[in-house]
């Protein structure tokens, strides 16, 4: 199926698959993948080892002062990356998690991260994921999408993934941050997290990830009037 040059915006709730998701599509329709949370949760993980925040209270004017120097970006392999450092482990695990919410509610590191989506899409054809793409960072782009499971279900899968990875993972500890998440992801006061009124809603609660592309092609085949 051949797809036009344009922007997927993918949003929606922690722990729903949005990276998987946008991957594979990425990988179907010859997009490149954008994975904004990643930028956000290495912020958070430089502000950990810089000692810019401490639980919830961040260090605003010194972590903003020091973003002027930070260079964040992905390689071919979609991996994230501090200057030359790989940091795709780190930023995954579970004290990243627990504190990337405030992080990314902070005007400036948003504008931060922006920036750096803003010129990584600079030829359209992208996937990119997160909490505001379709309502904030590309309100323009020309497919959105709202992720959505149970709860119970995303904490399942977080836990997994964790495990997998080596890490030792409580369930209620899981379920516990992943309820704070929606609650401050979805409450802050810079672009919170909100479902485009142009977008379309996808609970993959009992889809499999095949279940999804298939939606997902559904959806661009209506909407430019495509043929395979």
């Amino acid at each position: 199926m051949e797809i036009p040059s344009i922007i997927i915006a993918i949003d929606g709730y922690s722990s729903t698959g949005k990276s998987s998701f946008a991957k594979l599509i990425a990988k179907e329709f010859g997009f490149t993948y954008l994975d904004s949370g990643a930028l956000y949760r290495a912020v958070t993980l430089f502000a950990q080892e810089n000692g810019l925040i401490s639980g919830d209270n961040v260090i605003s004017p010194a972590l903003e002062k020091a973003l002027e120097g930070l260079e964040l970006h992905f390689d071919s392999s979609n991996r994230t990356f501090i200057g030359d450092r790989c940091v795709e482990t780190e930023i995954r695990s579970m004290p990243v998690s627990s504190q990337v919410s405030p992080i990314s509610a902070l005007a400036y590191v948003r504008r931060f991260v922006d920036d750096i989506l803003h010129r990584c899409a600079a030829s359209r054809r992208v996937v990119m994921d997160g909490r505001d793409i379709g309502v904030t960072v590309f309100p323009d782009a020309e497919v959105k999408i709202f992720m959505t499971a149970d709860p119970i279900v995303r904490a399942r899968r977080r836990f997994d993934e964790m495990a997998l990875k080596g890490q030792n993972p409580v369930m209620e500890e899981v379920l516990e941050n992943l309820r704070r998440r929606d609650e401050i992801d979805s409450h802050r006061e810079v672009s919170p997290l909100a479902r485009a009124a142009d977008s379309y809603l996808l609970d993959n609660s009992e889809m499999t990830i095949g279940e999804e592309v298939a939606w997902l092609k559904g959806i661009i085949q209506g909407k430019f009037g495509i043929l395979e």
